[in-house]
């Protein structure tokens, strides 16, 4: 066994061991800051709005300190949460180049993207992407500017409202800053891909007695092709670029043959996705007199990326000329061999890897604007009040550049048939040999570029109280007022369903929710607290929704405690749910008919305006115990139960039952299965209804030791339940889905070897799961990241950070069926082994 073989066993071992014996259970690591955690006067905490003097509540949160961000080597929101144990199921981010439009987004428990709130200092951000989105876009909030994350792995929609269901990231930004820090930052792969960099501003002084932060961050990440990943096999499709009629391509010699070749996508393909950011931020705050406060915070990002894949693979319906009838240029004459093979039909599809005009390179430019503004009052018996207004916005173009105009591509096939059926070496058969290329296909009007736009836009306003009791009885109580547009408009020759690429309606509507929400806080005794929260959200759409939370702590002695909450959520449809339209998603399905193997077939998604809420109920249990001075434990059971889940039919399954004989799930789908044993899934549709469910548990397990050179953490995460519409993914991947390991866990040592000199040493693991793919079962091994860096102040001043990400360079596991590059990205790292560079001075 060689040396890495022998450390990733160790290691493996050492986690196994760890979790079998503690009972199987899994954690969240806190990393929090010695002078946070010092700060006695009354703070609000993730989860409450209850202003309270103990961090420690009923609800579990994970904090991930700025310290730790940096030395770590991430440069993304998204980077850093898609490492965490309770990240699971699908999501997008750096390496989602098929459908991602760039964004950037994270999905708690695996419960969906849609399900994880994201808050800014507490308030709300806008969705954000391309438009008419239902979650923010992480790209929009830059890591410079982060003083901590704050992960509620709870439910929390009497506290927030809607979309708060798996749980809540609340981003805390950089306040009281003096003086100028000057940040830049490059990393690279050892194959020399994937170059990034980047750099950061932050400056804040004293400006008319308030403390005012501004800030500018730039950030260029580089691509990383498919094909220069050794562990990339080559693609297999049945679109290639010489064409095929009816499963035939031209032999050569003017005649026709059986399709005994394939084409390889990954040769165009991201494997890494480029993306520019510019950030421009600033807050300011200052006491207006004794007892006031105004707070005011602005932040734009601009966003510029591009994903990368192979030409369009153009599927071509042609009507085949019948018995009397002349081909004038509506029809596809098969009496000739030497222009089409003859074959007794109504009509051929034409299948064409469209090479001539180039790889499709999806483009994406988005502006993203929020401004907030509040005002909080202290009274003299320590209560306080709150006013506050947010506004943000998102704009977004976006562009699908050697775009296939089908309709054009059809009549180009008629009236050249010649030309598009025969190759160049039979020249006897085509007098003038002209070959398909670029500059025929612009001036027949088939290529094109596709221009899309679209946006989305909120504004809140909202006043809260908070305060106690002489008998500590902690309350708050406040109103909320919301409003949430979106849109999207996809270009002409897509909405007419003109294009190769699916067909797409636009998609346009708001909505406005009034709100309001109560919270206490009851030390029945020194040692046994309650807290309950409730909240009702009037929406304009489907009417109005009640929550409830009710959560207790008890605390045996100083070390020891326990805590639980029992609580309701809801999430309303979304402006795209609502008013959506059609769409065309390709999704990766097995055809039980197997006519249709390329992996990819094309389902229109519909939505519904008459779409009501979802429903959830969660509860969790745990407890919170210093061992020793600087040892301590915490331990969560967690399970959430949503019902009316917002869901598309599971259309896999739809289609083995079809293919059973079970007319009913034909229907439910729309198709006709006379049609689809001959390979016809045209029509296959998957509907919006509030027909879904989910129900998922698990337990979170965090031990942390702080010594006086060492901080050592085990944070995991295991999986006991996840099981969507009476279907079990605990345990599985798949290309749909994502990955839902049972046990994932990061363990990580800190040292300060000297007052100057800081080591770090991260192992990230992820136990194996089981997947089928055309009826054949696999299963991925267990896979550890090895990441270490070193931190290395030169003088008070300056500071310098290096480190090596996947230090072994493991690749990701082969998942059959997986939605890019045979695995599944946001689960395995597909980039490999980076080395990244920091260095910080601030004055």
């Amino acid at each position: 066994m060689n040396s890495v073989n022998k450390i990733t066993c160790a290691i493996k071992r050492a986690l196994v061991i760890g979790v079998a014996s503690s009972a199987a259970l899994t954690t969240t690591h806190v990393f929090a800051n010695d002078a946070e955690e010092s700060k006695v006067e009354r703070i609000e905490v993730t989860g409450s709005r209850i202003n309270r003097t103990d961090v420690e509540t009923a609800s579990p949160v994970t904090v991930i300190s700025s310290e730790y961000i940096m030395q770590s080597g991430f440069q993304s929101v998204e980077e850093i949460l898609s490492t965490q144990p309770s990240a699971a199921g699908m999501s997008l981010g750096s390496t989602s180049n098929n459908g991602s439009g760039g964004s950037a987004t994270v999905n708690l428990r695996g419960m969906g993207t849609q399900r994880t709130l994201v808050l800014l200092n507490g308030r709300r951000m806008v969705s954000s992407g391309t438009g008419a989105d239902a979650s923010v876009d992480l790209n929009t909030i830059p890591v410079s500017m982060i003083k901590s994350i704050e992960i509620l792995k709870d439910g929390a929609s009497a506290v927030y409202g809607s979309d708060a269901i798996a749980g809540v990231v609340n981003i805390i930004t950089k306040k009281d800053f003096e003086g100028t820090e000057i940040t830049a930052d490059g990393s690279q792969t050892d194959k020399g891909d994937g170059t990034s960099k980047g750099f950061s501003i932050l400056h804040g002084r004293e400006v008319a007695g308030g403390n005012l932060v501004v800030g500018i961050q730039y950030s260029d990440r580089g691509e990383v092709m498919q094909a220069d990943r050794d562990f990339v096999e080559p693609g297999q499709s049945s679109f290639i670029p010489e064409g095929s009629l009816g499963g035939l391509v031209p032999d050569g010699n003017g005649g026709f043959k059986e399709r005994d070749s394939s084409y390889d996508y990954t040769e165009d393909s991201y494997a890494q996705t480029p993306n520019k950011l510019l950030s421009l931020f600033s807050s300011f705050d200052i006491e207006l007199d004794s007892d006031t406060e105004l707070n005011i915070d602005f932040m734009y990002t601009h966003r510029e990326s591009d994903q990368q894949m192979a030409p369009q693979p153009a599927s071509i319906m042609l009507d085949v000329c019948q018995e009397g009838e002349d081909n004038i240029g509506n029809c596809l004459n098969t009496k000739n061999p030497d222009v089409a093979p003859v074959i007794p039909v109504d009509e051929l599809e034409y299948r064409r890897r469209m090479t001539d005009a180039g790889p499709r390179i999806y483009s994406q430019e988005t502006d993203t604007y929020r401004a907030s503004i509040g005002i909080k009052g202290y009274l003299e018996d320590d209560s306080t009040w709150d006013i506050s207004a947010t506004y943000g916005r998102n704009d977004s173009k976006d562009s699908v550049q050697n775009s296939i105009n089908a309709t054009a591509m059809e009549q180009s096939i008629y009236e050249n048939q010649a030309l598009w059926f025969n190759d160049c070496s039979a020249e006897a058969s085509v007098p003038t040999c002209q070959s398909i290329d670029n500059d025929f296909l612009v001036a027949e009007g088939i290529t094109y570029t596709e221009e899309n736009e679209g946006g989305n836009e909120q504004f809140i306003l909202s006043a809260g109280f908070s305060g106690s009791t002489e008998s500590e009885i902690g309350y708050a109580v406040g109103i909320e007022s919301r409003f949430e547009s979106g849109f999207y408009t996809p270009d002409e020759l897509t909405q007419s369903g003109d294009s190769t690429a699916a067909q797409q309606d636009a998609t346009e509507g708001d909505y406005s929710v009034q709100s309001i929400y109560g919270e206490i806080s009851i030390p029945v005794t020194d040692a046994f607290t309650v807290e309950a929260a409730t909240r009702y959200d009037n929406y304009s759409t489907f009417g109005g929704a009640t929550t409830w939370k009710l959560g207790a702590t008890y605390r045996f002695s100083e070390e020891f405690m326990i805590r639980s909450v029992a609580a309701t959520g809801f999430r309303a449809p979304s402006v795209s749910e609502l008013y959506g339209g059609n769409s065309g998603s390709f999704d990766y399905l097995t055809d039980p008919w197997e006519k249709n193997n390329d992996g990819q077939i094309l389902v229109n998604y519909t939505s519904d305006a008459d779409l009501q809420a979802e429903e959830s109920e969660s509860f969790t249990f745990g407890a919170v115990w210093e061992i020793t001075d600087g040892l301590s434990t915490t331990v969560d059971y967690w399970s959430f139960e949503i019902t009316d889940a917002i869901s598309r039919v599971n259309v896999q399954n739809e289609l083995v039952k079809c293919e059973a004989g079970d007319i009913l799930a034909c229907d439910t789908i729309n198709i006709d299965p006379t049609k689809a044993k001959n390979g016809d899934l045209t029509t296959l549709t998957s509907s919006l209804t509030n027909i879904g469910s989910q129900e998922t548990s698990g337990i979170d397990w965090n031990v942390s030791y702080r010594g006086d050179m060492f901080t050592v953490a085990l944070d995991t995460t295991y999986l006991l339940e996840f099981k969507e519409d009476d279907i079990s993914y605990e345990g599985t991947i798949d290309g749909n889905m994502g990955g839902y390991s049972k046990l994932k866990a990061n363990f990580s040592v800190n040292a300060a070897v000297t007052e100057d000199l800081n080591l770090l040493y991260n192992a990230q693991y992820i136990q194996g799961m089981d997947g089928e793919y055309y009826g054949d079962n696999f299963t991925t091994d267990d896979v550890i990241y090895h990441n270490a860096s070193a931190a290395y102040h030169v003088n008070n001043a300056w500071q310098v950070t290096g480190g090596v990400k996947n230090i072994f360079d493991t690749e990701p596991e082969e998942v059959l069926g997986g939605n890019d590059m045979g695995t599944v990205p946001n689960i395995y790292d597909v980039v490999g082994r980076t080395f990244f560079l920091t260095t910080s001075y601030k004055f």
